[in-house]
């Protein structure tokens, strides 16, 4: 079990109509309301962390300078957080000092439009 497998005790409140069901929940499964505790939350950060919003979230706040690295690593995995440290590094680069395109013709003359056919010749 590695340091950050150790358990910690952490206390809340919670409603008592809420206690009452889980614990009924247990019974059921003869579980631990640790146990069921432990895997709801497993679960609930999981589907957090895979939510499309959390991460586009996550990603504004990270190149905000909001979040640390690490945090965004615990937040939503480690390739996902480095593939946002990569764009993140690609946004914060000088843009290429490249000459704007001279309006040359490019297709001599020759360039022929196509018009799209329409709905009704298809």
């Amino acid at each position: 079990m590695s340091a950050s497998d150790d358990p910690r005790r952490v206390h809340f409140q919670s409603p008592e109509y809420l206690v009452d069901r889980l614990d009924a929940i247990a019974e059921l499964f003869d579980k631990d309301r640790t146990d069921l505790l432990v895997e709801a939350i497993r679960e609930y950060i999981e589907d957090t962390a895979d939510s499309e919003t959390f991460q586009e979230l996550v990603a504004t706040k990270y190149y905000d300078d909001q979040l640390e690295f690490e945090t965004v690593k615990q937040l939503v995995g480690a390739e996902t957080a480095q593939r946002l440290r990569l764009l993140k590094a690609d946004l914060e680069d000088e843009p290429l000092d490249l000459a704007a395109p001279d309006d040359i013709d490019v297709y001599d003359g020759d360039a022929t439009a196509v018009e799209p056919a329409g709905d009704d010749e298809q």
